[in-house]
Formats: C-alpha cells, structure tokens, sequence
C-alpha cells in the first residue's frame, strides 16, 4: 500500500464535489420532515431527476436547463407523494417506499436511450486571485455553481426555520399539527409546499450526479444516496448546520475510501454498499421508538397523517 500518492488537497476538493448532492437531499428532506412528513422517496426522486437532468441538458446542450428540468421532474415525483399522503390519507412509509420503487424502474425506462452519451460540460466559477491562492484556492474555489448552491441552501434553510414567521409556521405545524390548526394554519398546505420542495432539491441533487460529479448515466446511478440524506436528517437532529456536517462528514468516506482503494489498500466495496441500507433500518427503528425520538428531539407530528376535525 502506498499512501504517498494521497492529494490530501485534491481530497479535500473532492469531498465538496462528492457531498453536494447529498447535502441537497438532505436538506430539501429536512425541510419535508419538519413539516411532520417522513418521505421514505427520496431515492427515487434523485434518480427521477437524474435521468430527467441528463436527458433534457444532453437534447438541449445545455446542463442548466437540465438541472431546472431535474427540479421539476423531482417535485412533480414528490407531488405524487403529496397526493397520495395528503390527499388520499395513504400511509407515509409505504407511499414513499413505492415512490423510490416507481423512480428506479421509471429511470432505468427512460434512461435506455442515454447510456454511453456525454452530457454537455458544466462550467466552473471563475473567482479570479482567489482561485490561485495556494491549498484554499484549489479547495474552496475551483467549484462548479451547485457546490456554492447547496451551501447557500444550508444557510436559507436556517434563516427560513429559526428567523420566519413561515418557518416558525411549518416548525408549529410538525410539532402539532391539532395546534397548528386550531391556531388557523392550514396543515396540509404547508405540509404539500414542503414536499414539493424537498422534492425538487432531491431532483436537483441527483442532476448533480448524472451531470457533474459522475457526467454520465447509469442505471442506479444513486446508489443509495438518497436513503444516506435521510439518515443524515435523522442523526443531524433536524438541524441544518448538522445536516450539512453529516453530508461533508459521508461525502469525505465515500471520496477516501475510492482513493485508499487506488492506493493498494485493500476495502471491499461491499461495505459501502449496504451501508445505506444499515443505516435506513437504523433510522426506521428510531423512528418506531418514542424514547429515541425525545432524545433526537424529532418533530412531534413526524410520519402522523392529519385529519381534519369536523
């Protein structure tokens, strides 16, 4: 094994390309559950977006567009959901399991066409004299938009969540969505516009993969990333500053554990494959246990359908 030909900058640099879609599932989800809405779909609207981003920005040459189509197509996967859970009262954990069922096999359909196709090349930001600085300028600012994007993401959730008066409205309505509504809110308005959000930054996430940090398209291209986004939520506490940490902290295992393969050392890429698996059955448990919830400090109407009094 031979760690000299370790870039610690090089990885550093990676960890941001590899954690930004992550983070935006992550924090679109965040959002969704502390509306007091547990979507178990995220997978399948980053993989619904994935194909969606790639196909349009490969047609129209053009990756921003794509990634506008991404949000799209991830939200109108997440309205389906919302329809479903909202609407039709269907059990959350179910709705979006069938919801990440239904965006794998809708992806591998629809990406048939776009296998082996190089999708237009996604600029990078120009920073000038901060791009030269030595060590920062490589780590920090030789980034693509998105990578900014999802950072500034982070910060507007915060904002949004603890300085709004709609944020403290949505807190109001995953805490007790009874109270909420006797105050007046409408619980299932808020509780839709935050699905739709959380699915639009899951599709934008997974245009992320399929245009920037692997620019090509692959059936099951995710790999489990939206489920990782959910367990991070869950770990993070629901708080976005945490989220964003979680993301960086499994996007810098993903990134060493490639470049320790390249150096000789010897991990089988198994591990890292069920991982997302292990730790949704983790979260599922936490989820199921009361004493786990008070501890995490989880929204106290999280995964509970609303119904309407009278």
């Amino acid at each position: 094994m031979d760690l000299s030909s370790l870039n610690i900058v090089v990885l550093l640099a990676s960890l941001m390309v590899a954690a930004t879609p992550i983070l935006m599932a992550a924090i679109g989800e965040l959002v969704v559950e502390k509306a007091g809405v547990l979507n178990l779909g995220v997978e399948g609207m980053m993989i619904t977006g994935a194909v969606s981003g790639f196909a349009i920005a490969v047609s129209t040459g053009n990756p921003l567009i794509g990634m506008v189509a991404a949000v799209i197509a991830g939200a109108a996967l997440a309205l389906i959901f919302a329809i479903l859970t909202q609407g039709l009262m269907a059990n959350q954990v179910a709705s979006g399991l069938s919801l990440t069922l239904f965006g794998l096999g809708l992806s591998a359909l629809v990406g048939q066409g776009f296998v082996g196709v190089v999708p237009p090349r996604t600029p990078k930001l120009d920073f000038g004299p901060l791009s030269d600085i030595p060590v920062l300028g490589q780590i920090f600012f030789r980034h693509d938009m998105l990578v900014y994007v999802s950072l500034l993401m982070v910060l507007a959730v915060w904002y949004f969540l603890t300085r709004t008066r709609a944020g403290r409205i949505l807190r109001a309505v995953g805490e007790n969505h009874h109270s909420a509504h006797a105050l007046g809110y409408r619980v299932k308005r808020v509780r839709v516009l935050a699905i739709l959000f959380g699915g639009g930054c899951a599709g934008l996430g997974g245009a992320y993969l399929s245009l920037v940090r692997v620019p090509q398209w692959t059936e099951g291209m995710t790999a489990g990333a939206g489920w990782i986004a959910l367990a991070i939520v869950v770990f993070a506490s629901w708080r976005p500053g945490r989220a964003l940490l979680g993301a960086y902290l499994f996007g810098g295992i993903m990134v060493l554990q490639l470049n320790l393969q390249a150096a000789g050392f010897s991990i089988p890429v198994e591990y890292l494959s069920m991982s997302p698996y292990l730790v949704t059955i983790l979260v599922l448990v936490i989820m199921s246990s009361n004493r786990a919830r008070i501890t995490l400090a989880a929204p106290g109407s999280l995964g509970q359908s609303f119904h309407a009094a009278g």
